[in-house]
């Protein structure tokens, strides 16, 4: 792999606490990207908002406005988390879709290349900049716009399962199973409109889960045990 887009969850980045920042935990991630960072892997981060802020939790306010309020949670764990890189000893730089002032600068798929290329990490903040799309579809979105080799989804899970194995005990796990049978399925893997994307645009994922011990290091290192999506 030359180049990754990771997919991180709000909810992974607060630990136990569920909200906010686990400093510890950010932490961890940076020492996984630094060492990939390291090794000449290209690397680019979507994180989700729910830390903080779910567009759909509010049923008295309009889905856009809701939908926006995501959109900046989404730029304020950016922003942490890549002053967090930069202190474990990385270069960054944070991308939005819209103008944020001195907050972040405007994403283009020409300076997105460009600085991952100078072997810098870019956060992919703001999600598509409009309402109605999750960072699901912003991190595929992303991902084949920059022409990442592949995605890496860290999830609180350990894989792709046939039912939820939180509910269901006895829920069995794939190693390996085809995008076009995720979106048959409805598999919870991403949304619909983020699976069908990768399937149109053959864009392998690996979805494994972050809580593992250097799961993300050895995802990329080819010591793999979450659940490989197929594009073929």
């Amino acid at each position: 792999m030359k180049r990754v887009l990771l997919k991180l969850s709000g909810e992974a980045l607060a630990g136990e606490k569920h909200t906010g920042f686990d400093e510890a935990t950010v932490l961890g991630v940076a020492g996984q990207v630094k060492a990939l960072v390291d090794d000449g892997i290209q690397v680019g981060i979507v994180i989700g908002g729910g830390n903080f802020w779910r567009g759909r939790t509010s049923e008295h306010m309009d889905r856009t406005k809701a939908d926006q309020i995501g959109m900046l949670a989404t730029v304020m764990n950016c922003i942490y988390v890549s002053e967090i890189f930069r202190y474990a000893g990385m270069g960054t730089e944070v991308l939005t879709p819209f103008e944020c002032g001195g907050f972040a600068k405007l994403f283009t798929k020409d300076r997105a290349v460009k600085y991952l290329k100078q072997g810098k990490v870019v956060f992919f903040a703001g999600g598509t900049g409009h309402p109605y799309f999750s960072t699901d579809t912003t991190t595929t979105l992303r991902a084949i716009e920059i022409e990442a080799d592949v995605i890496l989804l860290a999830k609180a899970v350990d894989g792709v399962y046939d039912s939820d194995p939180k509910v269901n005990p006895s829920a069995r796990k794939f190693d390996e199973i085809s995008i076009a049978q995720v979106v048959d399925q409805r598999l919870a893997v991403m949304d619909l409109t983020a699976s069908i994307m990768c399937m149109e645009n053959h864009m392998p994922m690996l979805v494994f889960g972050l809580g593992q011990p250097n799961s993300i290091v050895n995802t990329v290192k080819g010591k793999f045990t979450g659940t490989k999506i197929t594009v073929g």
